[in-house]
């Protein structure tokens, strides 16, 4: 510590082994990874700064934490919420037009696993949630809907388990006021959760059946065959394409949409990858001028048990990079 106050270098040595955390929290706070990159970076400059008035009273990870929470809620103040296609409005026809796409900031952003070095299991003892499962897309969306204060709290408190007393120190409140939020931001998220965790289904499902899973939705994709890509998907399913807002629900509606691979194989070549604790797949299209194979989207699966109960296809080819996905694929 008292090394880190006095160079740069000894500061990075001090703070490097909570970065993956901090920026998981950000990316849990605020939805988008691109916010969190920023959110991280002022964080630990602010922590650099105060570094001095730092007395030891608390962990070096939870300073780092309240200070990142703070950030996090500076942001927050100054945009809207993100969200996914499914909570932006009402399901539309697949078959009409996809229109224009929204502006970026509208939406949640896939989280790459393999980049940040995510971990099995609980943060803490008291933590709620597992680590994996606090990034899932649906527990990210959920915790959209909260007040800001209202997020902090059941972060450090359920994702982290931070104590009482020391979430109501990084929020600069009482204990009974974060009892209170901690009440009504956990009824708002056990009503918008699944009743199962994707964890707890890829785990039931094990790593041979998951990976088989996704190699048949690859193949079924490839070869352009159309019946055994709708064989692989549950009845009430939804796919959605952010940026674009339409969304739709159920097999037979997703028959008509743009999930379906047209015109004569071999169009699609994928790369598996993972998103958010999720399976997922990077999506390439033949370009026939070039004979490459290009980027077009990061499809992100959740499964409910062996069937794919939802697709969420982010048309944003420039994360590619983030999740060990090449820009291009050879034709040959």
């Amino acid at each position: 510590m008292t090394a880190a106050r006095n160079g740069e270098e000894a500061f990075c040595r001090l703070v490097d082994p909570h970065r993956a955390a901090l920026h998981a929290h950000c990316y849990q706070m605020l939805g988008s990874v691109h916010d969190a990159d920023d959110a991280l970076q002022d964080a630990l400059l602010r922590a650099w700064r105060a570094l001095g008035r730092f007395e030891g009273r608390s962990a070096v990870s939870s300073w780092l934490h309240r200070i990142a929470t703070n950030t996090c809620l500076d942001e927050i103040a100054r945009r809207p919420k993100r969200v996914l296609p499914i909570d932006y409005g009402p399901s539309s026809d697949p078959r009409d037009d996809a229109g224009e796409p929204l502006d970026s900031a509208t939406w949640i952003e896939p989280y790459p696993d393999r980049q940040v070095g995510l971990q099995d299991g609980f943060a803490g003892p008291e933590s709620r949630y597992e680590q994996r499962e606090a990034v899932e897309l649906a527990f990210v969306a959920a915790l959209q809907h909260l007040p800001a204060r209202q997020r902090a709290a059941l972060i450090l408190r359920d994702v982290l388990g931070f104590s009482a007393r020391e979430v109501a120190e990084s929020l600069t409140t009482s204990v009974a006021s974060v009892n209170s939020a901690l009440q009504r931001a956990r009824k708002t998220i056990d009503e918008r959760l699944p009743e199962r965790s994707q964890q707890a289904t890829l785990r039931s499902l094990g790593d041979a059946r998951v990976s088989d899973l996704v190699e048949r939705f690859i193949d079924a994709f490839e070869r352009g065959d159309v019946e055994a890509i709708l064989a692989m998907i549950a009845e009430d399913a939804t796919f959605s394409m952010p940026p674009y807002p339409d969304w739709c629900r159920g097999r037979d509606a997703i028959a008509d949409s743009w999930l379906m691979p047209g015109g004569p194989a071999p169009r699609l070549r994928y790369a598996t990858t993972r998103a958010n604790g999720q399976p997922a797949v990077g999506t390439y299209l033949l370009e026939p001028d070039s004979g490459r194979y290009v980027p077009i989207a990061l499809d992100v699966l959740t499964l409910a048990g062996p069937e794919i109960s939802e697709v969420i296809a982010f048309r944003t080819p420039h994360v590619f990079a983030r999740f060990g996905l090449r820009d291009q694929i050879p034709s040959s």
